[in-house]
């Protein structure tokens, strides 16, 4: 299955931080999902990102839109990672990374000449009737919150 722009995100259900499993169809007539993919808990790309969401979360609720992101980290570094940086939004544990391969996020990456499978910061844009509307891959960290903002703002509001 490929990932398209204008075609239905598919579907998945992970344990989440909250201690419930969620689907993404849970949201489907209720809410806009911003649903991204970051590779790791506590590393510093990763709290830049979760931050940048965290200190825009009323913005995006504003604007009907919630926050997911999933990493392949269980719900205990999740939920040190919510504790430590005061994050409102869910966290979902992808552990087997299937979901990660279901949206072509796991990718091999290279660092420091080592080779390894890993996830490749990415956003989706989901809108109310679950379709998606809107993909970010390669994410840069830092800005990509306010970028992720303005275009729920433009399109979707």
């Amino acid at each position: 299955m490929t990932v398209k722009e204008k075609e239905m995100a598919p579907d998945f259900k992970l344990p989440a931080s909250n201690g419930e499993e969620v689907a993404l169809s849970d949201y489907r007539g209720k809410k806009n999902i911003l649903l991204y993919f970051y590779p790791k808990d506590m590393t510093p790309g990763c709290t830049v990102q979760a931050c940048d969401f965290r200190d825009m979360h009323e913005d995006f609720s504003d604007l009907d839109a919630v926050v997911l992101g999933i990493s392949p980290d269980p719900l205990d570094s999740h939920d040190k990672f919510i504790k430590k940086h005061g994050l409102p939004f869910l966290l979902l544990a992808d552990t087997d990374h299937e979901v990660a391969e279901l949206y072509e996020v796991w990718k091999l990456k290279k660092n420091f000449g080592k080779e390894y499978m890993g996830i490749e910061r990415s956003t989706f844009i989901i809108d109310k009737e679950g379709t998606l509307v809107k993909e970010w891959r390669k994410v840069t960290a830092k800005g990509h919150a306010e970028e992720a903002l303005q275009y729920i703002k433009e399109n979707l509001s």
